[in-house]
Order: structure tokens, then sequence, then C-alpha cells
């Protein structure tokens, strides 16, 4: 059985993201995986790293759960939005304060490497978009993808980790949005 951890990244809990999330965890749990979500916005965090790297900051209790999720998880589903090529604000204070040397990875002594310290975990990001997924490969080079897949999770260890994009949101029907819901249900069924 494997185990999951849905991260969900949109500070709106109104929002399609919400949905898809739902959608989701529902395919997996059919499947017999056992899931539990992050839900970033109902987090009590400062999301802002005040001291960079030259200080500690004590974690909040919610992060600290957060993190023992993460541990826990095989798989780790990241759903967001794009916003201006990036994550939204709130997630990216969630990755800035918890994606800690010591927790996430670790430098080596008198070395350029490091250890990766969520190797052996899988990890897929759905994203919903206001463009074509093609045209923000192509024209943006898909920023917020190289961030959270490339710098963050493949970083310390998280591999593979896959990409599936949603949209163009803004002018969808709801026979669109029913179809993308219907395809984050089957993601979640055959756990990717």
């Amino acid at each position: 059985m494997k185990k999951i951890a849905i991260i969900n990244g949109h500070p709106n809990k109104n929002s399609f993201n919400f949905g898809i999330a739902e959608a989701y965890r529902i395919g997996a749990e059919k499947s017999g995986s056992e899931v539990r979500e992050i839900i970033i916005a109902e987090l009590n965090f400062d999301p802002v790293l005040h001291f960079g790297y030259q200080q500690r900051m004590e974690l909040e209790p919610d992060l600290l759960n957060a993190w023992e999720t993460i541990q826990w998880a095989d798989h780790l589903v990241w759903i967001h939005p794009v916003w201006w090529g990036g994550m939204p604000a709130l997630m990216k204070g969630f990755i800035d304060r918890l994606f800690l040397p010591g927790f996430a990875y670790r430098y080596r002594e008198n070395s350029v490497w490091w250890d990766k310290l969520l190797k052996g975990k899988t990890g897929h990001i759905i994203t919903t978009l206001d463009q074509p997924g093609w045209y923000y490969r192509l024209f943006y080079g898909r920023p917020s993808i190289n961030q959270l897949k490339k710098s963050t999770l493949e970083f310390c260890g998280v591999k593979p980790v896959k990409v599936t994009y949603l949209g163009i949101i803004r002018n969808s029907t709801d026979i669109q949005r029913s179809e993308w819901l219907q395809k984050a249900e089957e993601l979640g069924r055959k756990q990717k």
C-alpha cells in the first residue's frame, strides 16, 4: 500500500485546485493507498524566512506536523496554480520554512556536494494554468516547475517527479473541468 501526501498550495479553499486535490485523493484511496493531506492555507506559520540560513527559526507545530507527513509519505503530490509564472507566495514560504538543511538535505563538510535526505520518495506536480501547458513550457521555460521539481524536490532526492498541466482554467467550461477532475482521479488511482 502506497502512502501519499497531497500538498495543496492554493490559498483559496474555494478554488478549483481543491477539487483537483479531492479527486486525486478519491482515486488514490480507491486504489488502496493511504492518503494524508497538507492544506497550506490552513496551517498557522510565518511564511517568511526572516534570517535566511544564518539563524534557525523555531518551527511552528503545524510545520512540524506537515514535516512528519512528508517524511511518512512515499509519494508527494503537489497541487498549485501558476501565478506570474510561479507558485503562490504562501506555498513558497512553506517550502522556505520547511525544506531546510538537516531536514531535506545536508551539505557535506568541506565539499560542494550534499546528501539528499528525501531519497526514495517520488513526486507529482499538478498545476493549473491560464495558458496552454505547451506555451508555458516553450515560451516561459516553466519556471514554477523548474523551481519545485528541479531546485527543490530533486535537489532533496525526490525522484522521479512527474508533471501534469491543467488549463486553460480562466475560460474553461463545466465539461472541461469535469474532465480534468476525472483525470485527477485517474492519476490518483494509478498512484502517479
